[in-house]
């Protein structure tokens, strides 16, 4: 199975080597799961977006096992259910990768990309995937809005930006100006969990899309191609 990137060659290996504890995880996966994915999971999304979503990392069950951030999970179910509400998509999200799906004005772009224990990738995996991370944020020079999806989304976006991370506290809904005229915008993570316990609603998750909006329409003027809704 092999899934295209939307930034070419800025992606990790198949077999990038440089987390021991991920590549112990992948290999059990591979074993257990041949047909998964089972690898670096690519960024998902439009190459000229002005939005880019810095998620966390490949769920077990959804990215890691199809190969497309935030596809056939949870989470999944709502981040692409928000996109479409804000027209930042088109096709239909199916929980598969031959959906049809495509990401209008948006990107998905993981600060770790391989599938970590429990979810919790420890700082050191953090930091080994931050030249990847850094490198597709780079690549996008139409993005003018960046929302993270937690904390550790939201320290690698200010440690990408050369930001003090004491600078620019988390919380959801937070706007945080960058110094190359980007904004980064908080939001909880659309995890089960954080759903469940009614840390996030969707209400308050298309809220951060209604900011992402605003900050975009004061930056650019009326001709843009998403329309807020």
């Amino acid at each position: 199975m092999e899934i295209g990137s939307p930034l070419p060659g800025t992606e990790p290996p198949r077999d990038c080597p440089r987390c021991p504890r991920l590549v112990a995880l992948r290999r059990e996966c591979q074993a257990e799961y041949p047909d998964w994915w089972n690898a670096p999971v690519h960024a998902f999304g439009d190459p000229e977006a002005w939005l880019a979503f810095a998620g966390l990392a490949p769920g077990k069950h959804g990215a890691n096992r199809t190969g497309r951030p935030f596809t056939g999970d949870y989470a999944g179910d709502l981040l692409f259910a928000t996109l479409a509400e804000f027209e930042l998509s088109r096709g239909r999200y199916d929980a598969r990768t031959d959906d049809g799906l495509a990401l209008n004005g948006a990107i998905i772009v993981n600060s770790v990309k391989c599938l970590p224990p429990q979810n919790k990738p420890n700082p050191a995996e953090i930091a080994n995937c931050r030249p990847f991370f850094e490198t597709q944020l780079a690549a996008l020079p139409k993005v003018r809005v960046i929302i993270a999806l937690g904390r550790i989304a939201h320290d690698a976006a200010l440690r990408a930006a050369g930001e003090r991370l004491a600078a620019h506290p988390f919380g959801h809904g937070a706007v945080h100006a960058l110094p190359d005229g980007r904004h980064l915008v908080d939001g909880y993570h659309c995890s089960r969990y954080n759903t469940n316990t009614g840390r996030l609603t969707a209400e308050m998750f298309a809220d951060v899309f209604r900011t992402a909006i605003a900050i975009r329409d004061q930056t650019s003027g009326p001709n843009s191609s998403t329309n807020p809704r």
